[in-house]
């Protein structure tokens, strides 16, 4: 790469942490909460919910996938009509979205208050992101977070990693705004190119159909929550790159 961005705009889950052993431990406890169901092979209940995590777009979604899946809805139908399935099930069980999201982050917040180390150890920061990140800080080129997980759950991951990233530059799920207008208002500030790198493969279409961000390079994670088909798609993309984690952590290090 030649010319260094104005930015370097990053997601976080799949793309710095990996959070999937957490993001299922929350997931089942949250929907114990709403189903009161305890009879499951919780082993296979884990390992279909990793396989099904690239379809979850907001952290609310995840108890949401679990009932899918103990409602043995196809994968194949999950995989391919997510909102509908999603949306149906809502409907049936009469909940909402909001209701949803105060217990996933509220449950975290209980847990982060009584047991924080345990919480903490669900996370893995993917190797050599902390060393890379702290190198491309400590060379001054501007960073952001944009994510839809809360910003004091990042902020406090971040940190406890040794990776220090100011509030203002994370733009969380409190921001309630698609990812294309927050890298519009990003490229507002900073200028152009930006660069973002993000595992899924939607919100990088949904970035190259924004006219405004026609010079914003676009890079797709192959090590976070993607699947085989997402890499074929981002290959044939004229704006989309795919990353090994090589080649992302390679890419901070100009």
């Amino acid at each position: 790469m030649d010319v260094l961005p104005s930015l370097l705009a990053l997601d976080f889950d799949g793309v710095l942490c990996n959070g999937l052993r957490e993001y299922f431990q929350t997931s089942w406890r949250v929907y114990q909460q709403v189903w009161q169901t305890s009879d499951v092979a919780l082993a296979d209940l884990e390992q279909q919910f990793y396989q099904l995590r690239p379809v979850i777009t907001v952290g609310w979604e995840m108890p949401v996938l679990l009932r899918a899946i103990l409602e043995e809805i196809p994968t194949a139908e999950i995989s391919t009509h997510w909102p509908q399935v999603r949306d149906r099930l809502l409907h049936t069980y009469h909940l909402s979205a909001a209701d949803l999201g105060q217990r996933v982050d509220g449950l975290r917040d209980e847990w982060i208050r009584n047991d924080w180390q345990h919480w903490l150890m669900l996370h893995d920061f993917y190797d050599g992101v902390v060393a890379a990140v702290q190198r491309w800080q400590a060379q001054g080129h501007a960073m952001a977070i944009v994510t839809t997980k809360e910003q004091r759950f990042v902020t406090y991951l971040l940190e406890q990693a040794g990776i220090t990233v100011p509030a203002t530059a994370i733009y969380g799920k409190e921001q309630q705004q698609p990812k294309p207008m927050i890298l519009s208002q990003l490229q507002a500030a900073y200028g152009t190119p930006l660069w973002f790198v993000e595992d899924r493969l939607g919100a990088l279409l949904e970035v190259a159909a924004t006219p405004e961000l026609v010079s914003t390079r676009l890079f797709l994670a192959t090590w976070g929550y993607t699947t085989a088909d997402d890499c074929q798609q981002a290959q044939a993309h004229p704006r989309i790159q795919p990353l090994t984690l090589g080649e992302f952590c390679a890419l901070l290090t100009p």
